[in-house]
């Protein structure tokens, strides 16, 4: 009963029912879970993730073209890329407590899968693969639209954070950056690096990841966050 009352949890905090259930549950299963439960592999979420990614590029690809009717297809490519990257989907997922609902192996589970960029952004897209089998289009596009292409403008700064802190600091202050490793914890399956970003001897912003680059990608967050302040 726990699972489903979990699932039903979700479905509330998504706002879609779904009518086939085993739909969902396909989109949080990790391959590491499938394979200690014995399950087909064609059951966990890679087949959902392939397909909701394909409805991902259609509807914030129709999204851009409609709202930037001024940028050329080379500007919305890149734009699209950025919304809908690896670190920028895991940033939507987190929003919304995706991660809390993933079944994991114990392999998997004790090395941190669960925090893992790539694990909650493909379960991201899974979703979207499942809710578009469940109930079509509509719904996909709503979730797209309420989780994803929502709050743009503050999602941007934190999905362009490193190169708008570039832009930034070189433009208005004239100034460098340097991103310093502070330090690196647990055991090398897990760790978490610790970066801070500095402008000068002033340290603008420090950030956590489970690489170096999302732990300098969350500083230069924190220092953008800063310098935006009034």
């Amino acid at each position: 009963m726990r699972e489903v009352r979990e699932l039903s949890i979700l479905e509330e905090r998504i706002g879609y029912t779904f009518k086939n259930k085993e739909l969902l549950t396909q989109a949080l299963t990790h391959s590491s879970y499938a394979n200690e439960r014995r399950i087909n592999k064609v059951n966990n979420y890679e087949r959902l993730e392939f397909l909701g990614d394909a409805v991902l590029e259609l509807v914030s690809s129709e999204f851009l073209f409609e709202k930037h009717p001024q940028l050329s297809e080379g500007d919305l490519t890149k734009m699209r890329a950025s919304m809908v990257c690896e670190p920028a989907l895991a940033f939507c997922a987190r929003d919304i407590q995706l991660e809390e609902f993933i079944l994991l192996g114990k392999g998997e589970e004790s090395t941190g899968g669960r925090k893992r960029d790539s694990i909650t952004s493909d379960v991201m897209e899974a979703v979207i693969g499942a809710i578009y089998l469940d109930g079509g289009m509509t719904p996909a596009r709503t979730y797209i639209d309420r989780f994803i292409l929502s709050d743009l403008e503050h999602k941007r700064l934190f999905y362009d954070s490193k190169s708008n802190l570039q832009e930034m600091v070189q433009g208005k202050l004239k100034k460098d950056l340097e991103y310093e490793l502070l330090d690196v914890q647990g055991p090398e399956h897990n760790q978490t690096f610790r970066v801070q970003v500095r402008m000068g001897e002033e340290v603008l912003g420090i950030g956590e990841g489970h690489t170096k680059k999302a732990a300098e990608q969350r500083a230069a967050y924190k220092a953008l966050l800063r310098l935006r302040e009034p």
